[in-house]
């Protein structure tokens, strides 16, 4: 690894402001929050900030040198955009370190309104190439890209090889291979799109079913999953329930698990990642604060150790208690199929 080479950011969430003083107190670098309105792809009930705790967690983070990214990350509708061009003209006011965007008109809003505000490229924004993200930087001056959790390692240094765009990984939480934040499952089965309504699987359409031989999850009447006596239960998302296929009943989709790279840190940093994110704006501040710390010691030490880094027990104790499904995998990024 060259000596030069910096420590990505640890980029972590914050659903609320006890949640980012979590984060900033447990070492993240950079914390990302949304507003309580659709223009949030995480527009949870009873979540997200207001301009009071905007304020005051910016406040906090700037004051512990951390930075704060607004994620304003949904598409804006046709009828009326003026709610998401006033949400980033509050995020300018606030001083947000940078607005995360997935909308291109948005992008245009934004840069020429503010030319000196920071622009990240959302990871909603599904930019799997180089060549993508080389276009928005040339258009709107995007100085960060999110990847999509859909490449492989390789992929992802082909993309910092052919750019000057910062590029953002995912590192932990749960995994979405869809068009991340449109899920179309979701907006068959429910009616409501997690771009316009906030979220996949919306709670209220979440209805369990305790039989005398398992435990029935339903989704808008939709079985997704049955789980026997003492098997974990996780939140019903479409795509990782199982279902039948000819015959035979299994995660047709994707698997009830959690993205966790610690065991890859020394090749992310050497790749060039300049960002590593957590998912989980809807988890609570405990959650977040035993990630940043675990993910916090884990990174410095891969930064330390080189190729020498070896996983520590503890670490992995920690994260798997707060794991889907208590289960962990490297996701796309290692594909032993490939």
């Amino acid at each position: 690894m060259p000596a030069t080479r910096p420590l990505p950011e640890l980029v972590c969430p914050a659903g609320s402001l006890p949640a980012l003083k979590a984060a900033v107190d447990n070492g993240a670098d950079t914390v990302y929050l949304g507003l309580k309105n659709d223009t949030n792809a995480r527009n949870f009930a009873g979540l997200n900030f207001d301009d009071r705790t905007a304020r005051e967690g910016i406040h906090y983070a700037h004051q512990h040198g951390r930075k704060v990214l607004l994620a304003i990350n949904t598409y804006a509708q046709g009828g009326d955009i003026s709610r998401w061009h006033r949400a980033i003209d509050e995020g300018a006011a606030l001083g947000v370190d940078a607005i995360i965007l997935a909308d291109i008109g948005l992008m245009k809003y934004a840069r020429n309104r503010y030319p000196d505000l920071r622009l990240h490229m959302s990871v909603q924004s599904s930019a799997t190439n180089y060549e993508a993200i080389n276009l928005a930087q040339e258009m709107f001056d995007i100085r960060r890209a999110v990847l999509p959790r859909v490449l492989t390692l390789d992929q992802v240094k082909q993309v910092i090889d052919h750019t000057n765009v910062e590029i953002e990984v995912f590192g932990f939480g749960s995994l979405c291979v869809m068009v991340e934040g449109r899920c179309l499952l979701s907006s068959y089965a429910t009616g409501e799109s997690p771009n316009s309504h906030g979220v996949c699987s919306p709670a209220k359409f979440v209805r369990w079913e305790h039989g005398q031989q398992a435990l029935g999850a339903r989704l808008n009447g939709i079985l997704i999953d049955e789980y026997q006596q003492g098997e974990p239960a996780g939140y019903p998302t479409l795509c990782k329930g199982r279902f039948e296929v000819e015959g035979d009943t299994y995660y047709a989709l994707e698997e009830p698990t959690s993205l966790n790279v610690m065991s890859m840190l020394p090749q992310i940093i050497d790749i060039g990642v300049a960002a590593i994110k957590v998912e989980g704006r809807q988890r609570s501040p405990a959650y977040v604060a035993q990630v940043t710390r675990t993910l916090r010691e884990a990174l410095d030490a891969a930064g330390r150790e080189s190729q020498r880094f070896a996983v520590k027990p503890a670490w992995t104790q920690a994260l798997s208690k707060l794991a889907e499904g208590q289960q962990q995998t490297l996701g796309a990024y290692n594909r032993p199929w490939k």
